[in-house]
C-alpha cells in the first residue's frame, strides 16, 4: 500500500498537493507535515498531521517509521525573496532537509521521491527566451544555489543509489487557495487578492517585467503527471515545465478587464534584480515529449478563474 509523506504540507503548493493526494490514495494514507503553521482545517480533518523541522533527521526518520512511508513529496523550503532576507537558514533549510529526506529514504527503502527545483537555478548567463532545458545554470540567489546544489544531488542519489527522485523546475505559482509565502513571483498572486478586495495595488517589480508563471491546477497535473510516468520515458530527473508568461503590466490590464477601476502602481524593489536574473519564457518540449505534459490555462481563462475563486472565498468571508 502507498504510503506518502508531504513535507511542506502547510505551504503554497502542499496545502493543495495534499488534499489530490488523498483523493487519490486515501486521506489516513497520506501524512502531512508542517513545521510552524497552523495547519487548515481541511488538511487536519482529512488526514494525520505531524509537525516536522526536516533538518532534524531524527524526527523524521520517526516519521517515516511510525507511518510506514513508502514515497516523499518533499516541499518544504524558504523561497527566493524570503532567502535572500536569511540566506543562512535558506541553506539549512534547503539542503540539510533535502539531504536528511534523500537519506532516510536510502536507509527506508523509500520506492519515489518528489522534490521541486526552480526557474530560480537559471541566472544572467542563462538565455532569457525558451530557457532550454540543458543550459547554463547561474544563479544569483541562495535559494537559486540550493536548487542547483539540489538537483545535483538528486542526480547523484539516482545514479549512486537508483534512488527514483522526480522533480520540476517550477516558475512562479498562482494559487487562490493559499497565500504566496515569501517568493519573487508573489506580486501575481496578492494582484489578486488586492482586486477582489477593492483596494489598490503597489506592484513591486516593473510593469515591463515578464516571467514564467503556472496556475496550481497545472502546477498539481504535472506533479502527478511527472510522479505516475514510466520510469523508462524519463530522460531527466529534474524537467523544466511552464504555463504562460506574461508582464505584471499584462497582468494588471487582464484583470482590470474585469474589475473596472482596479488601480495599479508601481514600486520595484530589491525582489526586482531577482526578477531581472531569471527568464522570460521556458523552454518544456523535452516534458512535453517524455511525459504527455501540456498546461491547460491561457492568461485569460486563469485570470478568470482566479476572480471567480477569490471572490467566492470573498463571500464565506475568508478574505
Amino acid at each position: 500500500m502507498t504510503k506518502i509523506l508531504v513535507t511542506g504540507a502547510t505551504g503554497q503548493i502542499g496545502s493543495e498537493l495534499t488534499l489530490v493526494l488523498r483523493e487519490k490514495h486515501g486521506g489516513e494514507n497520506v501524512v502531512a507535515a508542517g513545521h510552524k503553521k497552523s495547519p487548515h482545517p481541511r488538511l487536519a480533518e482529512t488526514g494525520p498531521f505531524v509537525t516536522l523541522d526536516v533538518t532534524d533527521r531524527a524526527q523524521l526518520e520517526k516519521v517515516v517509521r511510525e507511518y510506514s512511508i513508502t514515497e516523499i513529496y518533499h516541499l518544504a523550503a524558504i523561497l527566493s525573496a524570503s532567502g535572500e532576507q536569511n540566506p543562512g537558514l535558506a541553506w539549512r533549510v534547503n539542503m540539510e532537509g533535502l539531504y536528511n529526506v534523500l537519506e532516510v529514504a536510502r536507509e527506508a527503502g523509500i520506492s519515489r521521491i518528489f522534490w521541486p527545483s526552480s526557474i530560480a537555478v537559471f541566472g544572467p548567463k542563462t538565455p532569457k527566451e525558451n530557457t532550454p532545458q540543458d543550459t547554463i545554470l547561474s544563479p544569483t540567489t541562495m535559494y537559486g544555489i540550493t536548487k542547483v546544489a539540489g538537483e545535483l544531488l538528486c542526480e547523484y542519489y539516482h545514479r549512486r543509489y537508483g534512488l527514483d527522485v522526480r522533480g520540476l523546475r517550477f516558475p512562479g505559482i498562482i494559487s487562490s487557495e493559499t497565500p504566496p509565502g515569501g517568493g519573487t513571483t508573489d506580486y501575481a498572486v496578492e494582484i489578486f487578492y488586492a482586486a477582489v478586495r477593492g483596494e489598490p495595488y503597489t506592484c513591486f517589480v516593473r510593469p515591463d517585467t515578464v516571467l514564467p508563471m503556472m496556475y496550481m491546477p497545472d502546477c498539481l497535473k504535472a506533479t502527478l503527471l511527472l510522479m505516475e510516468a514510466d520510469p523508462r520515458c524519463l530522460r531527466y530527473r529534474i524537467y523544466n515545465v511552464t504555463g504562460l508568461s506574461f508582464s505584471a503590466e499584462e497582468l494588471a490590464k487582464e484583470i482590470q478587464k474585469r474589475v473596472p477601476g482596479f488601480r495599479v502602481e508601481y514600486k520595484p524593489d530589491f525582489r526586482q534584480a531577482i526578477a531581472d536574473s531569471w527568464p522570460r519564457t521556458i523552454d518544456d518540449s523535452a516534458a512535453r515529449a517524455d511525459w504527455g505534459w501540456k498546461p491547460d490555462y491561457d492568461l485569460p481563462k486563469m485570470v478568470e478563474a482566479m476572480l471567480k475563486a477569490l471572490r467566492r472565498r470573498k463571500e464565506r468571508g475568508e478574505l
